[in-house]
């Protein structure tokens, strides 16, 4: 790895949750070009997420190499992850953490997304980057999962932005795009419907009349419990703070409350504004989780 001259992170999101040796060969082979910052795992997602610091020139080789090592070490065709994907590397966002650096992470992803199209997996590109506006949407893509989505591109309603025009048969496809930091982090209700669960997200989301640029699943967790799984694409115009309260009144209205918060990944700081002490992140580091902290 360089000096860093134009630092960019990268978040890509693997399926495996539980298999230490798989999530070791992955990291290792991120860690020879860049320094990982911080892992997540989660068994019952069937997802890890990486996230990784790098000089931009450095990421177009980590990350493809990462790709082609996920779709050697993991067949989806055989997991159950809980979250939606459509590939062994689901999404491979570079990260741009200020404006100026938003031209070279999208040259930076364009590159990405060739080299992984060229070793055989097809590449989608979406947000900010999406070759049309219905493919903005990470759902777009998901919905129907590995099956639909071979059905789709079968069919000729889908064509990859590169790679080949049908997912790899063990692998899938991968979402490549460039974007700002956003922040991701898992909601738990105190209710085992999930139904209401999904009507609380429903409400949530951007979509549903919630704030701008928040997505939001539901899905069934522990004995008793549900989970709401969000992002925030703008964690500085909408903290933390804005989507838990918003959660509260929804869920309370459902006779439930929401008893836990978990953070998946990085936040930047003003996302943790006036952040509501009656309710700990579980296992949350500043040093260790904030952004800004960790790249001085």
């Amino acid at each position: 790895m360089s000096d860093l001259p134009h630092r960019l992170l990268a978040v890509p999101n693997f399926m495996v949750g539980s298999d230490e040796r798989v999530v070791g060969a992955l990291k290792a082979t991120l860690d020879a070009e860049c320094k990982v910052l911080d892992c997540h795992m989660d068994p019952r997602h069937g997802r890890t997420v990486i996230t990784a610091l790098a000089d931009g020139t450095d990421l177009l080789t980590a990350l493809p190499d990462a790709c082609a090592q996920a779709a050697h070490l993991i067949d989806i065709t055989r997991g159950d992850g809980l979250h939606p994907h459509i590939g062994a590397t689901d999404v491979c966002p570079v990260v741009y953490p200020n404006d100026d650096l938003r031209e070279l992470a999208e040259g930076i992803a364009l590159g990405v997304a060739e080299k992984i199209g060229e070793a055989g997996i097809p590449v989608f590109l979406y947000g900010e980057m999406a070759s049309a506006p219905e493919r903005t949407e990470r759902a777009f893509f998901r919905r129907g999962g590995l099956e639909e989505l071979t059905a789709r591109m079968a069919s000729g309603e889908l064509r990859p932005d590169f790679g080949p025009t049908a997912p790899h048969p063990s692998a899938g496809a991968t979402l490549v795009t460039a974007r700002p930091p956003l922040v991701a982090f898992n909601l738990e209700l105190d209710t085992p419907d999930l139904e209401a669960a999904r009507a609380v997200a429903a409400e949530l989301r951007e979509s549903g009349g919630g704030p701008a640029g928040v997505r939001a699943i539901a899905l069934p967790w522990s004995e008793g419990r549900t989970q709401i799984s969000v992002n925030i694409g703008d964690p500085v115009a909408v903290p933390l703070h804005e989507v838990i309260a918003r959660t509260r009144r929804l869920a309370g209205a459902a006779g439930a409350s929401v008893i836990a918060v978990e953070l998946v990944g990085l936040t930047p700081h003003a996302a943790l504004e006036a952040y509501p002490d009656d309710l700990p992140i579980e296992g949350f580091d500043p040093d260790r989780k904030v952004i800004e902290r960790l790249l001085v």
